[in-house]
């Protein structure tokens, strides 16, 4: 037990350790971009020793690689986490569409600097991580997928919907928008964006009125 208590507390340090380096490094990169920033600077944020970046990442790319497969792997799971809430509530397929969307400005007020950072490393495609930001953007839009085909299944939505495309269209509409208002109107509330896509949805989706 004692051993197992130990085992648990060094892997809880080690990943409180690299949450350190996951901040520093986004706020970082962010601020100066990848090739400027050093790993030099990202342990001085981050409060370690050089040695400690090292000990948790083979090299600074490897950092960035892992940084974002988790700052997505948060987005995904709060995003699958709407879903089968609204699910549970008894809600319908336009209704956790429209969680999601809350879920996702939610995150993107939470963590700015990472969305920021997602969306410019989006448009590169001669980066080494490509392949890796490939494969965690599947993933978050796949959620989104997997409740569109319900939809159509369960008739809520048309069957000429465009499945794999619309739930590109809707993640991208998230994030476009909330980067809009984090950067130009920063004096509107979660609330007021979350409505104005809340409406767009219900009109380019659902084809419902209100």
């Amino acid at each position: 037990m004692e051993s197992s208590s130990a085992t648990a507390g060094v892997s809880t340090r080690r990943e409180a350790t690299r949450q350190k380096l996951y901040e520093a490094a986004v706020t970082l990169i962010a601020e100066q971009g990848f090739s400027a920033t050093t790993v030099d600077e990202i342990a001085e944020r981050a409060g370690v020793a050089k040695g400690t970046v090292y000990y948790n990442f083979a090299s600074k790319s490897v950092l960035f690689e892992e940084l974002l497969r988790h700052g997505v792997g948060l987005l995904t799971t709060s995003l699958r986490e709407a879903a089968e809430s609204t699910a549970r509530a008894g809600g319908g397929k336009v209704d956790a569409l429209d969680a999601m969307i809350r879920a996702g400005l939610v995150f993107i007020e939470r963590y700015p600097a990472f969305t920021q950072l997602y969306v410019a490393e989006l448009w590169r495609t001669n980066r080494a991580w490509q392949s890796t930001l490939m494969v965690v953007r599947q993933e978050a839009v796949a959620v989104v997928e997997g409740v569109l085909r319900e939809g159509v299944e369960n008739g809520e939505f048309s069957e000429e919907i465009d499945v794999p495309l619309t739930a590109a269209a809707l993640v991208g509409m998230v994030l476009v928008a909330a980067l809009d208002w984090q950067s130009f109107q920063p004096e509107r509330s979660l609330d007021d964006v979350h409505a104005a896509l809340s409406r767009l949805l219900q009109g380019r989706v659902s084809g419902r009125r209100g």
